[in-house]
This record gives structure tokens, C-alpha cells and sequence, in this order.
């Protein structure tokens, strides 16, 4: 057997019954930008900055309430999503800055900048929000239009005569 030295830097290594390394958990916690935790979402090409801070469950998006500014049931379903699934809907106060696309791929913006403003407060939430699929970017994308086509796919009517 040999032995390890005190300056070496598997010295401080705890090694298991089979002497393989066990890597110890290690989570960071990010610190919060004047007080509030950031998480940035993307959605066709819409962009959300999401904004959160411990509180009393205030939602805004682009300064107004969330159910006055999302009318479908679903687009709020898809907002708060994040916040059902870590049960943290009424502790946190959320605000929402969103530009860009229509209002379906704003929702989805705001879902994943929500999903990772949360990972950025508590790591140990990461887990819940993966296994719901928030914290996956939804990479589809309009597709562009072709030359010598009506749109991407759609091409122009044919004349026999």
C-alpha cells in the first residue's frame, strides 16, 4: 500500500469499501442581484427576463397583473406551472419582463425563465422542475421562407394552360 502524503491532493479523498472516490454533493447557491434571483426564458421569439424574491405571491408581467395581462386558461396554467410544481406559488413575488412574438410563446418564455430563476434560488428544486420538463428550451422555430415558394412549404398554384 502506499502513502499519500499530506500535500497531495488525493489526500483528502474519502475512499469507499472497494477504494473507489466518492464525489462529495456539491450545490451552489447562487447569490441574488439586489435581492432578487434572475432566470432568463426563450420561446420562438419571444424573450423573458423573470425576476423573483421570497414574498407574498405578487405576479407581474410587463407591470401588470398576470391574469390581466394572460385572458387563456392555459397560458396562465403554463406561467405558473413552475410555481405549482415546487409549491412555491404563494411565497415568491414574481416579476416579468417579456417582448417579442405572440401570446402563446410568451407563456413559455416566462415558464422556462421562471423554471430557471427558481433553480438559481434553491438548487434543490431542480430536480421536481426536471422531471415536469421546465426546465427544457423548446427549440422549434418557424421555419423560414424558400424562394420560388408561396411560404416554407406551400408552393405556388400550378396552371396546366
Amino acid at each position: 500500500m502506499t502513502e499519500k502524503s499530506a500535500n497531495s491532493p488525493l489526500a483528502d479523498l474519502k475512499l469507499g469499501t472497494d477504494a473507489s472516490p466518492i464525489p462529495s454533493p456539491t450545490v451552489q447557491k447562487i447569490e441574488p442581484k439586489c435581492g432578487f434571483h434572475w432566470g432568463t426564458g426563450r420561446r420562438k421569439t419571444s424573450v423573458a427576463r423573470v425576476r423573483i424574491k421570497p414574498g407574498s405571491g405578487t405576479f407581474k408581467v410587463n407591470r401588470k397583473d398576470m391574469k390581466e395581462y394572460f385572458t387563456r386558461p392555459q397560458d396562465i396554467g403554463n406561467v405558473i406551472a413552475p410555481l405549482k410544481a415546487t409549491d412555491t406559488l404563494a411565497s415568491l413575488d414574481v416579476f416579468v419582463n417579456v417582448k417579442g412574438g405572440g401570446i402563446t410563446g410568451q407563456s413559455g418564455a416566462i415558464m422556462l425563465g421562471i423554471a430557471r430563476a427558481l433553480k438559481n434560488y434553491d438548487p434543490s428544486l431542480a430536480q421536481k422542475l426536471r422531471d415536469g420538463g421546465l426546465l427544457t428550451r423548446d427549440g422549434r422555430m418557424v421555419e423560414r421562407k424558400k424562394p420560388g415558394r408561396a411560404g416554407a412549404r406551400k408552393r405556388f398554384q400550378f396552371s396546366k394552360r
